[in-house]
């Protein structure tokens, strides 16, 4: 019986063993794909679609986003995105770099709400103009440090808000970000969850969006990821721009402060 009993462990741990090493396998294959991919990464063709966009005159004002401010000053685009969430006095709100582009869009071109935001996310065949700008917006961030210190009282309003969406517990299955995010050694699949509740962790989550996604074919931004996030864990769908994915964007800035951008990123 006690040898029938350790052959059983001895299978099962070999079996486990071999699980591992597969896991691990398929991770470093996952990595080597990955560093390929980055040598070309696709993202920088809609960077490129994105400075054009920036540049060009549209809009019933015949306007391009060239005096877009994005907190450095108009035009000022090198180490913005970092930067970013941050308040600005002009809205009197806190705003990230997806919202700003859409409030400049409306102010210097002349557009809605509704035209600059119809198209927010990219469809098979069809990218999106807000993805582009802000693929290339964030490129100019590549090698800064995120600075996102929230010391105006309304950005650390907005942190506050944003680590308790990081912690409530909410929908059907009783979910919150925490649960995937708030340990070491997470995964979901073949897919490794950071611990965003340390500089390191969220400086690797945030530090790399906007960012391919190799299983999407499309690039994504940080709205985009972090309403999807929610989508999965079964919460209430929030709109695009809404406050609650800006605070939560504002709590994991200010958490990855100090830790420098590689963006545009490439994900799973």
């Amino acid at each position: 019986m006690h040898a029938r009993l350790h052959a059983l462990v001895a299978v099962a741990a070999f079996g486990m063993a071999g699980h591992a090493a597969a896991q691990g396998s398929t991770m470093d294959e996952i990595a080597k794909y990955r560093e390929m991919l980055a040598d070309g990464n696709p993202a920088e063709l809609l960077e490129l679609k994105g400075e054009a966009l920036w540049k060009k005159p549209r809009g019933p004002k015949n306007a391009s986003l060239e005096q877009c401010d994005l907190g450095l000053g108009p035009g000022k685009l090198d180490g913005a995105y970092a930067q970013l969430p941050r308040y600005f006095a002009d809205t009197g709100k806190v705003m990230d770099a997806e919202s700003r582009v859409v409030h400049c869009m409306m102010t210097l071109q002349g557009l809605s709400y509704e035209e600059a935001t119809r198209n927010w996310y990219s469809k098979p065949g069809q990218d999106s103009d807000i993805e582009a700008l802000v693929t290339y917006i964030g490129g100019k961030s590549n090698g800064a440090k995120i600075n996102v210190p929230a010391r105006h009282p309304e950005e650390a309003r907005m942190a506050k808000v944003g680590e308790y969406i990081f912690y409530r517990r909410s929908g059907p299955q009783d979910f919150s970000c925490a649960i995937c995010h708030g340990q070491e050694g997470k995964r979901i699949r073949l897919q490794e969850l950071g611990k965003l509740t340390t500089p390191a962790g969220a400086g690797t989550a945030m530090g790399n969006w906007p960012s391919y996604r190799v299983s999407q074919g499309a690039v994504w931004t940080m709205q985009r990821r972090l309403i999807d996030c929610m989508r999965q864990a079964r919460w209430p769908e929030p709109s695009y721009l809404a406050d609650s994915i800006i605070a939560l964007e504002t709590f994991l800035q200010k958490t990855a402060s100090g830790t420098v951008m590689q963006t545009p990123g490439i994900k799973r």
